[in-house]
């Protein structure tokens, strides 16, 4: 499968759209200026296309495979993943003492998409292991970090995190895996974790596990909960891989995608493990990295709506069906019809990402609780979106390509098959929406009715630019703002009930200012049209999922009784 990594959308986003220029004029990420950040972005696209795209189809095709305990991965897989550990792509944006480029997580955020557009069951395993990092960063002892940090930022390991059990999906307070202590510093770590993405390889020389245990006296649910680092291989007097830990996988989850990404069912049978933070405030720690993927998870779903996206686009150019101006079924409006919406989509799910990425990079380099703030607000809003154009515009793929879509040789159905399960992982994309309208309004909407107002400070600024756009979008976000303030008029069950459509609401609207930048900046251009059809024909759609979301809970739960 081709691919060409969009840099020109990560130019016009970062310069046009969620102001990345506030990033590099911060202290902390001076030496990072976009000259900068397109000269490394050029170079990770290179690998991505020339690299990883490759893999796409065999690692579908050539699944990865337990054999006597031991994961063997898809042919390539291997080469793929030294060229991203050599090229410093793990750990771009890991602390610079650690051995990781000190980069803005902005730029992490952009080499994340294409990796993922490239072949995500590959991009999968750093992604794991740049969430461990950071947890690691911000809540081990220095003694774990001097030994694990230098090896995960160069790849020679990597990293996974152990949330789910067979009874503790979501409901991860429910878990039952236990940790004992030793006395000697160490805990016994007993239990069974499932769903463990990228649990063990063959091409890194060790696979460290983040964990979560209770201890013998902890309370029950969440706050009971401590997190263990727990190695593969343990640890010799010179740092490096030894004696065998007390872990094995069982087996290898049979997916629907994603072959070429080991999910395993893991044991832990008195294993060793060494603990991460305070004891009984393994949450906060894991929610570090959790916070971390579910910016990674949205990327995955737009990197692969891009693969998705110019898979249709090539084949559209080339196939004759019927009459059209071009001789192809690219001259057929409704085709286009279809290929606008996937690349509208895909541009404001791609914004919305990393005006995410900013706000975290802002809030790391200042300090100032209004950019976490928005931070908060966003990450839900950039998982959940981010996954649903994921899913959809693969979908729309499969549409494009007609009776071909459906075949499997054509490789339009593994970009939907793949990506459908990033809705899943991490946080369903309901649960983004009822922590969106949840605890991201607990403070009475004051983040959310920020982020409205910073939307409509532009688009009355640029009212007499774009009349016809800037009103529709203005109207949108008066519209958004009535739909807050009557979510926290109601109870949570109603509140919760509308949560999913008040979710994709506000991406509408962030995509349409987003759009609305774009096209200020490049007048009479692509872009312009782009944003023009995303605002007249997309943007719409938020009036009825506002309305949706007012409605409250409408049908009770006897009512779904056989």
């Amino acid at each position: 499968m081709t691919y060409r990594a969009p840099l020109g959308d990560f130019s016009r986003i970062l310069k046009h759209v969620v102001g990345y220029e506030r990033v590099s004029a911060t202290e902390r990420f001076a030496d990072a200026s976009l000259e900068t950040v397109e000269a490394v972005l050029s170079e990770a696209a290179k690998m991505c296309e020339e690299v990883m795209a490759p893999l796409q189809r065999n690692g579908d095709l050539d699944p990865a495979r337990l054999e006597n305990g031991v994961v063997r991965t898809s042919e390539g897989f291997a080469e793929g993943y030294r060229a991203i550990a050599e090229g410093g792509w793990i750990a771009a944006s890991a602390e610079e003492a650690s051995g990781g480029m000190g980069l803005p997580l902005t730029v992490t955020t952009c080499v994340n998409d294409m990796m993922s557009g490239a072949c995500l069951a590959l991009q999968l395993n750093p992604l794991m292991t740049q969430g461990q990092i950071e947890a690691l960063e911000n809540h081990a002892s220095d003694e774990l970090k001097a030994l694990y940090l230098p090896k995960l930022v160069t790849g020679e390991w990597a990293g996974t995190m152990n949330l789910t059990e067979p009874q503790a999906g979501s409901d991860v307070g429910a878990l039952s895996t236990k940790a004992v202590p030793n006395g000697d510093g160490t805990y016994a770590i007993t239990g069974q974790k499932i769903y463990i993405s990228w649990g063990d390889n063959d091409f890194t020389g060790n696979v460290c596990h983040l964990v979560l245990g209770r201890l013998p006296d902890a309370v029950p649910g969440t706050k009971g909960i401590s997190l263990f680092l727990v190695p593969k291989f343990l640890p010799d007097e010179n740092g490096e891989p030894g004696a065998r830990n007390d872990l094995r996988v069982v087996s290898l989850e049979h997916k629907m995608g994603l072959h070429g990404s080991p999910t395993c069912v893991m044991s832990y049978e008195g294993a060793t493990g060494w603990l991460v933070g305070e004891e009984n405030d393994g949450m906060r720690a894991m929610f570090t990295m959790m916070n971390n993927a579910r910016l990674g998870v949205g990327v995955q779903g737009i990197g692969v709506a891009e693969g998705a996206y110019q898979h249709a686009v090539a084949y559209a150019e080339e196939r004759k069906q019927g009459r059209s101006e071009t001789g192809t079924i690219l001259g057929h409006a409704d085709v286009r019809r279809m290929l606008a919406e996937m690349k509208a989509d895909i541009f404001a799910a791609r914004s919305i990402g990393l005006m995410l990425a900013v706000a975290l990079d802002m809030a790391r380099a200042t300090g100032d609780k209004g950019w976490a703030a928005r931070a908060g607000v966003l990450t839900p809003i950039a998982k959940a979106f981010g996954t649903d154009v994921g899913i959809e515009v693969a979908s729309k793929g499969v549409q494009v390509h007609g009776g071909m879509g459906y075949i499997e040789e054509t490789g339009a159905a593994q970009y939907l098959r793949d990506v459908r399960v990033t809705a899943i992982y991490e946080g369903t994309n309901g649960i983004q929406a009822m922590d969106l309208v949840g605890r991201k309004l607990i403070d009475g909407g004051e983040a959310v009715f920020a982020l409205i107002d910073s939307m409509q400070s532009y688009i009355e600024g640029v009212k007499s630019d774009i009349p016809e756009l800037a009103e529709a979008a203005w109207q949108a976000s008066e519209n958004l703002r009535d739909a807050t303030e009557a979510l926290l008029a109601m109870d949570m069950t109603d509140r919760f009930a509308g949560a999913v459509p008040y979710l994709r609401a506000f991406a509408r609207v962030l995509g349409a200012t987003a759009h609305l930048r774009a096209a200020c900046a490049e007048r009479d251009s692509a872009t312009e049209r782009l944003a023009r059809f995303y605002i007249l024909r997309m943007l719409p759609e938020h009036a009825s999922l506002c309305a949706q979301a007012r409605a409250g809970a409408l049908v009770p739960a006897e009512d779904f009784a056989a």
